[in-house]
């Protein structure tokens, strides 16, 4: 299995253009990630699949 990242990189989702910071692998492919909701103020956490994911500028 080779993981495109690493703990506590920043990532950006392709589905809505988020930046996420991925906090660790669940399985061969789910990522568990976390960012900061600006309507709510809180911090969200949430299990994504790696390829809906690419590497933040």
């Amino acid at each position: 299995m080779r993981r495109l990242f690493r703990r506590g990189e920043r990532v950006r989702s392709k589905i809505d253009g988020k930046v996420m910071e991925v906090l660790k692998y669940l399985k061969a492919n789910l990522v568990e990630v976390r960012w900061f909701d600006l309507e709510k103020k809180e911090i969200r956490t949430n299990k994504l699949p790696e390829d809906k994911l690419s590497k933040a500028a």
